[in-house]
């Protein structure tokens, strides 16, 4: 159940659209929560040009801050109440985010770790469209971060691996900093599985494998020596998720549709083979199922869809099918040379080998040639100092 009790000041609901929605999600924070509302409530009434609400989002307090939250809505212009039964700080922004018909919406931890004077860069570039996504770094260059080392180490870790095993460009995947456009989340949010701390970076993941445009915005962050966060159960909830993403990815993909296209070959392969010998075998096995990898990479490893390109897709493809019936040619080629008359099992192994050692080429070729269109360069704006 929710419940969404509006207070904004007659100023504020008589713009059309409102500019910025702030999302701050909250559990159990009854010590620090007004403090922290006030505060950010004053500086958007004083510093912020654009239009603005503040939607306190209760993800199943059981303290006081459901209470505190309903009177910061009833006193505050411009200053709502979102309370959800379930908790999850994935499941509160989605919730509030998707509820909002702000042009930009944006959250950050209760605890105004981050300067708020980074508020205005980070949805600038979002509200001229420039931008897709504004995420607050500590790890970029001219980012001042107050905080013990063991939150230091244990974060540039989880970002060196988000790079290595995701090919994630953003620098900083768990700053509670954020900011996405209404227009662009549409189409992003409702394939973030995740409800908890993992949201951000499945959601940043997601938005990088679409292409779109993520901006960076160094931050000044101060720890919060109160934070109650169980780091090592996040962590490995976190080292869960980036699993999931890389089954989920393109390589992934396009592996398991390589396996299965590989065991369509053999079988084909094997019942050809007597009719048109080695050679015809493997150039119709490899046509037949070269069509059948072209059309489920498409569909399912580049995300193209209908019939638009469609004929210039399977030829594109039909060449870079020429480059596999050529390694494979050669291989056997070789074999009859070595061997003279092989075992059909033997052919079949070799065929396979040669095949596999033109994955590599096979998938860049898709990548950067045959579906050019459905990967686009994945824009990450960095601050202005590191152009």
């Amino acid at each position: 159940m929710q419940e969404l009790a509006p207070s904004p000041s007659p100023a504020r609901r008589a713009v059309a659209v409102r500019d910025v929605d702030i999302v701050v999600p909250v559990y159990n924070e009854q010590d620090g929560l007004e403090r922290s509302i006030r505060r950010l409530h004053r500086f958007l009434r004083e510093s912020f040009p654009f239009s603005w609400r503040i939607v306190i989002a209760d993800n199943a307090s059981t303290d006081a801050t459901p209470a505190i939250a309903r009177a910061l809505a009833a006193d505050l212009p411009g200053v709502e109440h979102l309370r959800l039964e379930r908790k999850g700080r994935g499941r509160a922004l989605r919730a509030a985010w998707s509820a909002s018909e702000a042009r930009v919406v944006a959250y950050m931890d209760v605890d105004l770790s981050t300067d708020l004077r980074a508020l205005l860069p980070l949805v600038a570039p979002l509200l001229s469209c420039h931008s897709d996504l504004a995420i607050g770094s500590r790890l970029a260059h001219g980012a001042r971060v107050v905080r013990g080392p063991k939150r230091e180490l244990i974060s540039r870790a989880y970002n060196r691996i988000l790079h290595a095993v995701l090919r994630a460009r953003f620098s900083d995947a768990q700053c509670g900093f954020k900011a996405v456009r209404r227009e662009a989340l549409g189409g992003l949010l409702a394939d973030v599985r995740d409800e908890g701390w993992f949201f951000d970076t499945e959601l940043l993941v997601l938005a990088q494998r679409r292409g779109l445009r993520i901006h960076e915005v160094p931050v000044d962050w101060i720890d919060d020596p109160d934070s109650r966060v169980d780091i090592v159960s996040t962590a490995l909830a976190d080292l869960r998720g980036v699993g999931r993403l890389l089954i989920a990815g393109p390589v992934a993909r396009f592996m398991g549709i390589g396996v299965l296209s590989t065991l369509a070959y053999a079988v084909l392969f094997l019942a050809l083979r007597g009719a048109f010998g080695a050679g015809g075998a493997n150039a119709v096995a490899l046509a037949v199922t070269a069509v059948g990898n072209t059309a489920a990479n498409r569909a399912l490893t580049f995300g193209v869809r209908g019939r638009e390109g469609l004929v210039g897709d399977h030829v594109r493809g039909a060449l870079v099918f020429v480059l596999t019936l050529a390694l494979t040619t050669g291989a056997l080629a070789v074999l009859r040379g070595l061997w003279g008359s092989a075992p059909a099992a033997i052919e079949l192994a070799v065929l396979v080998a040669a095949s596999i050692t033109a994955t590599v080429t096979r998938y860049i070729a898709l990548r950067t040639w045959v579906f050019t269109r459905a990967h686009r360069v994945h824009h990450i704006d960095r601050p202005v100092m590191e152009r």
